[in-house]
């Protein structure tokens, strides 16, 4: 008889790492390290994330609400991109680590300039599946992020230094600089079940 099935482990096993993480330092730059490490092995694989957290919508990008840490320390989101999607420019006013898991991403980050308008700094970057990148106010935290591809959805894995969905942040005019607060919110009011380990723990039993 074959072991039961328990394919959101890897996502549980994430939630786990992190918080003992962030029990272990509040020091952001630690926090960045070992809070890539730790996602670059959850997005090694693509059979963890459920169906219902990958649905794109025709016309905006969506931001699913995996799991937020009780204290609003960390927070864990699934961004699914339809084709051609994109953000405005925008900050996050906290640490944030992006993995990305299906398709690509199409990232430009910006500076401002001494004139108080934002222009580009450096090139365009594309994100893979399996790689990591990281933004935060001490490292850069303004960007646009947009699906590198023009003909299916794009799935990236986010974690961040808050609970992102409350968190206040802005969005910028490219050319002005003018700077408008808005909160993010999440396109589900569901979040996975990461705790449901009963079939696990029944085999368990009847294998004893």
């Amino acid at each position: 008889m074959s072991a039961p099935q328990d394919p959101i482990a890897p996502l549980r096993d994430f939630v786990v790492a992190m918080t003992r993480l962030v029990e272990a330092s509040a020091d952001e730059a630690t926090l960045i390290v070992e809070g890539r490490r730790l996602l670059a092995q959850l997005v090694a694989r693509d059979d963890w994330l459920p169906e219902p957290f990958t649905r794109p919508d025709p016309q905006f990008y969506r931001q699913f609400l995996l799991h937020a840490d009780p204290l609003e320390r960390f927070s864990v989101v699934s961004f699914v991109w339809g084709p051609g999607q994109h953000t405005p420019i925008h900050d996050h006013t906290v640490w944030g680590l992006i993995g990305m898991l299906r398709g690509a991403e199409r990232c430009q980050r910006y500076r401002r300039a001494d004139d108080g308008r934002l222009v580009p700094h450096g090139g365009e970057e594309i994100l893979h599946p399996g790689e990591v990148d990281a933004v935060s106010p001490t490292i850069g935290d303004i960007h646009v992020v947009a699906n590198a591809l023009a003909d299916q959805s794009s799935i990236s894995i986010h974690v961040y230094g808050g609970n992102i969905g409350a968190v206040r942040r802005h969005v910028f005019d490219p050319q002005t600089g003018e700077v408008k607060d808005f909160v993010s919110g999440y396109s589900s009011e569901v979040v996975p079940n990461l705790w449901d380990r009963s079939a696990v723990v029944r085999a368990g039993i009847g294998g004893g």
